[in-house]
């Protein structure tokens, strides 16, 4: 097995799919047409090598660093002055990256992480950018015109340690000195967190273990939602002690949200700080006091965490749609569209999820390697389902969902949303298998949690379905109205029809069949005024229910179980 020190260029064209959509033949005749005529020749002068074109994306070698950055600023002024008469919406535009690292040669390939952190670079990269790591820096400044913006360390995809990262400065004729300057807090696509320290204010310092292993596990936990990105240990623990402010540390991080806190201890009693700081604006986007006996104190370490974590990643996701909002349609990327359907979706109404689902075609659209997007797009053809019973609907719901996993099957999302779907396609065991899967990935996660309970009301254990509503309710204080419909459900099921009259009491957006289900409640109860009088409002909102039709929409594994929980709409005399 060769190996060998190069530079690797990754480079890929920015909206292929969609500006292909456009107009196929053309946008082919145009691409071909530029890497023949244009960026070939441009490689090769530089001493290059096309390693492979892969779609819309070039991997190419060289020997010299100075080559391959040479290379990259003239293809992007190139490209630009090329593409510069063509309309927005048709115009190619490249990303590119740069790695000075180890490969393995294989035949005529090239493999490794030498590669793979070119790859990630590029993905970084804004359209018509250029992104290189630290090494290539090094060796590049003085020797080739142009300045770069230091954009601090960054933690890559499947690369262990952190990479320090340059961007090329577009705009600023350089000056051959290879010129930095520090670059303002990037937004990246996803949320970056970090979380520092806990401060120890027990005035013992035996007492940092506990305080630490706070800091430690909030971490650990936030970093199982993929829809953020968590800095690691070592980074945050950096600034342990240190008198700056927090901007500052963020700005050195480059990260966008800062979580601290503090931990005080006495006698049998802890009292427990945590803060979420949006470190662009300064403001405190939460803020929460927890005070414990310490009868247990990893118990107490665990409650703390969880309730932590939940509530942060909650208020990072409301605070990213905020500013999705207050972006111009044109500036969204992927992220953007999902964060904006996930607003549409939590609405009720056709129209709604129509606005839910042309916002993740978006996402989708932008990057088809978008694993959440395609997970939401399937949740949201979901939600529509449940409302025509289409079964063609289900279908697609399926093959989005499947997509998604396929793409990133260690993201809890893609097996939860696969656990509805196929519970109401009576594949009860797939069903528990994403179920398991999402809750070992995320335990943290509410929705993980919601979607787990309504799996166990229809497969015959009904109490475990309430005590893992009651959990997703923990994990989301702020819970949407379906939560409370979910737990009145599963205790209706469990027959607590009392506990379950409470449960739907508390419902503010009430579902079409909630008076008769309130009606079969009481009924069980014996109670037969209260529910002759539900069932009469059922059938004022609904003339048309029926028991049959019911039947048909509950996806009951057990017949036994299916004709129970039917037993109570008979009772209450509601039509068959």
């Amino acid at each position: 097995m060769e190996r060998r020190l190069a530079a690797i260029l990754a480079a890929d064209v920015v909206d292929y799919t969609r500006i292909m959509g456009t107009d196929e033949t053309e946008t082919l005749r145009r691409m071909t047409e530029l890497r023949q005529e244009t960026l070939e020749p441009l490689i090769v002068k530089n001493h290059g090598r096309v390693v492979k074109v892969i779609g819309d994306g070039l991997l190419v070698e060289f020997v010299s660093v100075v080559d391959a950055l040479t290379c990259a600023v003239a293809w992007q002024r190139t490209v630009m002055a090329h593409e510069a008469e063509v309309d927005d919406d048709k115009r190619l535009s490249f990303r590119i990256g740069i790695n000075l690292g180890d490969v393995i040669v294989e035949d005529d390939d090239i493999h490794g992480d030498g590669v793979n952190v070119a790859a990630r670079l590029e993905s970084l990269a804004e359209p018509d950018g250029i992104w290189v790591s630290g090494d290539v820096f090094r060796y590049a400044k003085g020797k080739v015109e142009a300045d770069f913006d230091d954009m601090g360390e960054h933690y890559l995809k499947n690369v262990a340690e952190p990479v320090r990262i340059f961007r090329v400065a577009r705009g600023r004729s350089g000056s051959g000195a290879g010129s930095t300057r520090k670059s303002p807090l990037r937004r990246a696509e996803h949320p970056s967190i970090a979380v520092l320290p806990f401060d120890n204010m027990s005035g013992d310092p035996e007492q940092d273990y506990f305080s630490d292993g706070i800091t430690e596990d909030i971490i650990t936990e936030l970093s199982r939602f993929r829809s953020l990105f968590v800095l690691a240990r070592n980074s945050s623990f950096a600034f342990r002690g240190q008198q700056i402010d927090i901007a500052e540390i963020a700005r050195r991080l480059s990260v966008q949200y800062v979580v601290e806190g503090s931990v005080r201890k006495a006698g049998n009693r802890v009292r427990i700080t945590a803060q979420l700081i949006d470190s662009a604006s300064g403001a405190h986007l939460w803020a929460e006091r927890y005070d414990r006996e310490l009868e247990d104190v990893f118990a107490v370490q665990d409650d703390v965490v969880r309730t932590v974590v939940a509530a942060v990643a909650g208020q990072v996701e409301a605070a990213g749609t905020q500013l999705a909002k207050r972006k111009p349609p044109q500036n969204l990327v992927a992220y953007d569209y999902v964060l904006r359907g996930l607003e549409q979706l939590r609405l009720v109404g056709e129209e709604h999820n129509a606005d839910a689902q042309r916002l993740f075609k978006k996402a989708v659209n932008l990057d088809p390697q978008y694993a959440a997007g395609h997970a939401y797009l399937a949740l949201a053809i979901y939600v529509q389902w449940n409302h025509n019973q289409d079964p063609g609907e289900l279908e697609r719901a399926l093959a989005s969902a499947r997509r998604a996993l396929e793409l990133d099957e260690n993201d809890s999302r893609c097996h939860r949303i696969l656990v509805p779907i196929y519970t109401h396609m009576h594949q009860y065991d797939l069903a528990e298998l994403h179920s398991d899967k999402s809750i070992a990935l995320n335990p943290n996660d509410a929705l993980g949690a919601i979607y787990r309970a309504i799996l166990f009301r229809y497969v015959g254990r009904a109490e475990e379905g309430v005590e893992w509503a009651r959990k997703a309710m923990q994990l989301n204080p702020y819970h949407p109205n379906w939560y409370k419909t979910v737990l009145a459900h599963v205790l209706h099921t469990a027959g607590r029809y009392a506990e379950a009259l409470e449960a739907y009491s508390q419902i503010t957006e009430r579902p079409s069949f909630y008076h008769a289900y309130v009606a079969a409640c009481h009924a069980e109860l014996g109670n037969m005024d209260e529910a002759q009088k539900n069932a009469a409002l059922a059938l004022q909102v609904r003339p048309d229910f029926s028991i049959a039709a019911q039947g048909k929409k509950l996806p009951f594994k057990n017949e036994a179980d299916l004709q129970s929980f039917l037993a109570g709409l008979r009772n209450a005399r509601l039509p068959e």
